[in-house]
């Protein structure tokens, strides 16, 4: 099946968004109702799906040659089917492999991001946390081709009777229809006792992986600017541009998948990582508004369906904001081999 063409989300900012925008505004809504036409092709994709038996609608999810709104319909009806791709003590992994990779972004290369991505209200100094590109070595390690789902982190709480909640289940409880979608709204410490958890209650070595690890997963031995090449494109990842504003079943976007076989490394929720920002080696400590607002704060990668292109970028440094519900932050887990 072709892919129809969509109208994608690409509203034009002139100024930097920090600060100056409600959540409404950041996201270049109006004020009024406003349906984009994926989320009503996903609706009426979703009726035409909805008594399909279980291994049909994973063959209909994990073919890129089907159509986006196909997809999306049904990875929600899996959620209330039972996804089975989704086993919580024994997430799917992915090898990686380990040795000397180049991360970050050269300085020569900050005015070109700038310009590529004029528009979306972008601060310099955002882009400069990125510099200078240096390399790091890493020893082999596994990462899980999903970010923990709703499911998954129910069972952490069932298990250990943990506290913490997340803000986007409404009225703190179990969201159901999202039962395979990324979990989001967790604070960091959330997400490091989830994987201190798993690894107790499994005796593996899960954990979050290193900003270093992330971008490495991401970006491959071809050193690509997105998890699939070198060119930005709505119909691989779910961010903004792409119109659904929510989040979306893992997987969804195969096309999009990394080149160590890793779902959604761009878009659907951000993913914390073990590091706190600091500058990297050779570069100037940015004090932006996460310092700000934390001092000390842990770092996340990959942008959200809540978030423009260039946080999909996979050299992109950000964090949480608390002033804002358009942070929709998750996590994923790695494994020491």
């Amino acid at each position: 099946m072709n892919h129809p063409t969509w109208h994608w989300h690409l509203p034009h900012f002139d100024a930097v968004l920090c600060g100056s925008m409600d959540d409404r505004e950041r996201l270049g809504l109006p004020a009024r109702y406003q349906q984009f036409e994926l989320a009503q092709a996903v609706e009426l994709a979703t009726a035409d799906w909805r008594c399909t038996k279980v291994e049909t609608l994973l063959q209909v999810l994990e073919q890129p040659a089907n159509s986006l709104a196909d997809r999306l319909a049904c990875g929600n009806l899996l959620a209330l089917a039972g996804d089975p791709r989704i086993c919580c003590m024994q997430p799917e992994m992915r090898d990686i492999a380990g040795g000397d990779v180049a991360i970050g972004l050269a300085p020569q290369a900050v005015d070109g991001v700038l310009e590529e991505f004029a528009g979306l209200g972008l601060n310099r100094i955002w882009i400069d946390k990125e510099t200078p590109r240096h390399t790091v070595r890493l020893k082999p390690f596994r990462m899980a081709r999903f970010a923990v789902t709703n499911s998954e982190y129910r069972e952490f709480l069932r298990a250990t009777g943990y506290s913490e909640i997340p803000t986007s289940w409404a009225f703190r409880q179990y969201p159901l229809e999202r039962a395979n979608h990324p979990v989001y709204t967790v604070s960091a410490a959330a997400a490091d006792a989830y994987a201190q958890w798993l690894a107790r209650a499994t005796d593996r070595g899960y954990r979050l992986p290193t900003e270093a690890e992330w971008e490495w997963a991401a970006s491959g031995p071809d050193e690509y600017t997105f998890p699939w090449g070198a060119q930005y494109d709505p119909s691989r990842c779910n961010t903004a541009e792409t119109g659904l504003l929510c989040s979306s079943a893992v997987g969804v976007f195969g096309d999009g998948d990394s080149p160590f076989g890793l779902a959604d490394m761009a878009g659907n929720v951000e993913e914390y990582v073990a590091d706190n920002y600091a500058a990297y080696p050779g570069g100037l400590f940015v004090e932006d508004h996460l310092v700000q607002i934390h001092g000390d704060y842990r770092v996340a990668r990959g942008g959200s369906f809540a978030r423009f292109r260039d946080l999909a970028r996979n050299q992109r440094r950000h964090g949480h904001n608390p002033r804002s519900v358009a942070y929709a932050m998750g996590f994923r887990l790695a494994e020491t081999i």
